[in-house]
């Protein structure tokens, strides 16, 4: 009997840890996932997996993330969680359009952005968080000089490209596959 009792406390306690890794994230405050154990597609986790999101929508509430940001750090949770290996997740961010005052920095958001709550750059933490894990963000020139946005004014991991065309042409030429939510 006691045999048994020391099998199951075995088998819980690596349960419980199989389950504890699995919960592990690369990203902690942003892109929930779920674990899919009837999954019948197979996830190669070995694979260099390279997307570029293309974003043109901002967040539909001024005081949350934009969706489209979470859904890059939800990319890189549930790859990490199924196994993957971090360095072979490559994220890109081309932002242009109405999606451009999401990548402002604090100071810039409030000024531009009449908000009644007075509101810092919901954003802001996630594309910080972002570009730690490596996430490239880049931010169509052709918006910004239209918007009149400054270097200055942009989070200081956006990077600026000729045109968000530009940006999407040249990424996927370099294998990295669009993901778009527009």
């Amino acid at each position: 009997m006691k045999n048994y009792m020391l099998i199951i406390a075995i088998f819980l306690s690596q349960l419980f840890f199989a389950q504890e890794l699995a919960q592990k994230r690369l990203i902690e405050e942003y892109g929930d996932s779920y674990e899919i154990p009837f999954a019948e597609f197979r996830t190669d986790t070995l694979a260099l997996l390279k997307v570029v999101f293309d974003v043109s929508r901002p967040s539909e509430n001024q005081q949350e993330p934009n969706e489209i940001f979470v859904a890059a750090a939800r990319f890189l949770n549930m790859h990490y969680n199924a196994g993957a290996n971090p360095n072979n997740l490559k994220i890109a961010l081309v932002v242009h359009g109405a999606a451009a005052n999401d990548v402002l920095n604090s100071e810039a958001f409030l000024r531009r952005t009449a908000t009644a709550n007075n509101i810092i750059n919901p954003n802001e933490e996630l594309l910080t968080a972002l570009a730690m894990e490596g996430v490239e963000i880049i931010l169509c020139g052709q918006t910004a000089v239209y918007r009149d946005i400054k270097q200055h004014e942009v989070h200081p991991e956006v990077r600026f490209s000729l045109s968000a065309m530009t940006a999407l042409v040249q990424l996927q030429k370099d294998d990295y596959y669009l993901i778009n939510f527009n």
